[in-house]
């Protein structure tokens, strides 16, 4: 079993900052890659950023230049800085995250986290 808790999310005006954490842990043998997704009201959950064991990432274009992904692998944890806030960047965030345990492999979602961008 696999649980990711995440946490860093809220309110922030618009040109604002936060970072998101989000935490594996369980019987986890390796974690090749680590993602955050986002849910707006009415829209589809897509990719924001994700990054792999080989610190590989890859952005949403609407996000590149604003937002960094990072990853502390010793830790499994995954970090989401967010800079330059807009309110269209408004949604739930999603941490996802895969790899093996003993015996298979793995693909996990955290429970999510709001930001909100408003003034």
């Amino acid at each position: 079993q696999v649980q990711l808790v995440e946490s860093g999310g809220g309110l922030v005006q618009p040109g604002g900052s936060l970072r998101l954490s989000c935490a594996a842990s369980g019987s986890i043998a390796s974690i090749y890659r680590m993602g955050w997704y986002r849910q707006a009201p009415g829209k589809q959950r897509e990719l924001v950023a994700a990054v792999t064991t080989g610190a590989d990432t890859n952005y949403a274009h609407s996000v590149k230049g604003r937002f960094t992904i990072s990853r502390d692998n010793a830790k499994n944890t995954t970090y989401l800085q967010m800079n330059s806030l807009k309110p269209e960047d408004t949604a739930v965030y999603y941490c996802n995250a895969a790899g093996t345990v003993v015996g298979g492999k793995f693909n996990y979602w955290g429970q999510g986290t709001q930001v909100t961008v408003s003034s």
